[in-house]
């Protein structure tokens, strides 16, 4: 297996749930869930990146390798661009984003994108399951992507793709033909070198049409690498109802 470093971004200002990182998931914050997840997974060095001096503090005294980051910054992405340049890593380096809303991350999908990184010819990874419903492949918040026969992302949207062209213009009469379709996971790996390169580049329209950053990586001619994710895993944490939902799943675990 290759060596990686897993950064996790840990944003306190969420606007959607203000203080995430922090809440309370079966008697520790979310952010140590995340943490432990990521220790799991094998990686040879685990950091925690904010800009919340609350966060540092709180994840300092459960261990973690904390490191303070810019306020100013547009995305994770950024904020783990400048983790690897306070780490000195090389161009050939593997960094993998985990978020720190996941806390209930599978440690065997943080290792497998890593690995994946580790092929040669690419310069991001990223992890996919089936789409499970009629209802999640019409959903714009549900990211579909559609890869070639090697696993190299094609395109990611948030409309319903592949679109079958004879389908019926009733969405209640649709056939499965999401059955066909892919959601994409959130997880990314990156090598240093295109991290740096995509950090350094300015949004595309694709990017800013879509809301989706991953399609400067495409639109930079960068290749995404893809597979389907060992373990699907439980959903993640962007609202008060999410909270609760993985509360229930942790509670039920122990």
């Amino acid at each position: 297996m290759s060596s990686f470093t897993v950064v996790i971004p840990a944003r306190f200002a969420s606007t959607r749930l203000p203080g995430k990182p922090l809440a309370d998931i079966g008697g520790m914050p979310m952010i140590w869930h995340v943490w432990q997840r990521s220790l799991e997974s094998g990686a040879a060095r685990v950091v925690i990146a904010t800009d919340s001096d609350e966060v540092r503090d709180t994840c300092e005294a459960f261990g973690a390798d904390v490191r303070m980051t810019s306020a100013t910054h547009e995305s994770g992405t950024d904020r783990i661009n400048e983790v690897a340049a306070s780490l000195a890593l090389n161009d050939s380096d593997i960094v993998v984003n985990v978020q720190g809303d996941e806390p209930l991350m599978p440690p065997e999908n943080i290792r497998q994108v890593a690995e994946l990184a580790a092929v040669a010819g690419t310069d991001i990874a990223t992890l996919h399951v089936p789409v499970e419903s009629l209802d999640a492949y019409l959903d714009p918040n549900v990211v579909k992507l559609v890869a070639d026969e090697r696993g190299r992302a094609l395109y990611f949207s948030r409309a319903p793709v592949p679109w079958y062209r004879d389908a019926p213009s009733d969405s209640n009469r649709l056939p499965s033909m999401f059955s066909g379709a892919s959601r994409h996971l959130g997880i990314y790996a990156y090598r240093v070198s295109a991290l740096r390169k995509f950090a350094a580049a300015a949004p595309c329209g694709l990017e800013l049409a879509e809301k989706l950053e991953q399609l400067r990586a495409l639109w930079l001619g960068m290749t995404i690498r893809t597979a389907i994710a060992a373990r699907i895993p439980s959903r993640g944490v962007d609202t008060a109802e999410d909270l609760e939902t993985v509360r229930m799943e942790v509670a039920q675990r122990d």
